[in-house]
């Protein structure tokens, strides 16, 4: 019997996480098919990567209700497909519409996650969930599904396969005599955000375009993001002191060819942590287990304040040593190991 897997990339973060994952999937004679969400960067970044999906749902607004209405709504829209192709797992990270689909037609599902302070689904819930070993058991909302904890962070699958290229420099336009510091604004629409996370990253565009030696990337989250951005800081965007790249980018080639990395949470900090560069973390809202943990072990900082930024953040340029990078595998293949025997496993247990 054909092993099947239905993937859904709901968030611009998942393109990179699944990447690799449906690789070994296919190598190990696993049928893929993915959905995608017309949300943030996500069918941009799943072209780039040359992944093969069906555009379903688009983002509903940052209204409660409008969110619980483009959730039920892109469940719905999914249906046909879904029944089409009859998976044996429904796979995402954090999928709301994939996983009330996969309830409404009984579809075994499993979701990954790494931030245990995020919301689900009232009464419906993955039969598993995959999170990194640094989330301790009492964070962890007791629940019916059963737990897969893997090792390292979620990061660790893709980090492996980076190879830097200096192509970016040139298409960006990068004075690598400067100082390079990436920004990542807040997620605005999450239902974790506080207005605190707002006033740190203005605070922090305000001081560090202050220096006379840095220049700034901007990768805004969404269109609303990146007009709010040129009409704050227009005379910067005109003088290049602020760059907002024109075309999608791969995230871990503008995090190598920076000196620091400065977000407001999210997947784009951890990465500049996991690959060594300077990060600093503008998350206003309450810090989950997996950057208290690269806090702890030194990899990352966490910005609390406007004095934090003054006095914690470093501008300053960095040596980039190749030779570093990770070639560790280990988390890809716990993850895939694991697909595969959910997959095995008949029953939902």
């Amino acid at each position: 019997m054909q092993k099947i897997v239905w993937i859904d990339l709901d968030n611009s973060p998942h393109v990179l996480f699944f990447d690799p994952i449906i690789k070994e999937l296919k190598d190990n004679g696993v049928e893929v098919f993915v959905t995608a969400r017309d949300y943030a960067q996500v069918i941009q970044l799943a072209e780039l990567f040359k992944i093969k999906y069906t555009k379903i749902g688009k983002h509903f607004g940052k209204k409660k209700l409008m969110k619980v209405m483009g959730v039920v709504t892109r469940s719905l829209q999914m249906i046909p497909l879904v029944l089409k192709k009859r998976p044996m797992l429904a796979l995402s990270h954090g999928s709301r519409s994939q996983i009330l689909t996969a309830k409404l037609l009984g579809i075994k599902s499993a979701m990954a996650y790494d931030y245990e302070l995020a919301r689900g689904i009232p009464l419906f819930r993955p039969n598993y969930k995959l999170l990194p070993e640094v989330i301790p058991d009492s964070k962890i909302r007791k629940n019916a599904e059963k737990i897969i904890r893997y090792p390292g962070i979620k990061e660790d699958v893709y980090i492996h396969k980076f190879t830097p290229d200096s192509e970016i420099i040139d298409k960006l336009k990068l004075d690598v005599e400067k100082v390079i510091i990436s920004i990542r604004p807040p997620a605005y629409s999450a239902h974790y955000y506080m207005e605190k996370s707002k006033e740190l990253f203005y605070e922090t565009i305000n001081v560090v375009a202050q220096h006379e030696n840095t220049q700034i990337v901007i990768t805004p989250r969404t269109d609303e993001q990146k007009t709010e951005v040129i009409k704050k800081w227009q005379s910067f965007l005109e003088s290049e002191k602020i760059v907002i790249p024109e075309v999608i980018v791969n995230g871990l080639n503008l995090i190598w060819h920076s000196d620091l990395v400065i977000s407001g949470g999210g997947t784009m900090i951890r990465e500049a942590a996991s690959l060594g560069v300077p990060a600093y973390s503008i998350f206003g809202s309450e810090i989950g287990s997996v950057d208290k943990y690269l806090s702890d072990s030194g990899r990352l900082t966490l910005i609390g304040t406007k004095e934090d930024i003054s006095n914690k953040i470093k501008i300053v340029k960095r040596e980039k040593n190749t030779e570093d990078l990770s070639k560790n595998t280990i988390t890809l293949k716990f993850i895939t190991n694991a697909i595969m025997e959910l997959m095995d496993n008949t029953r939902i247990n």
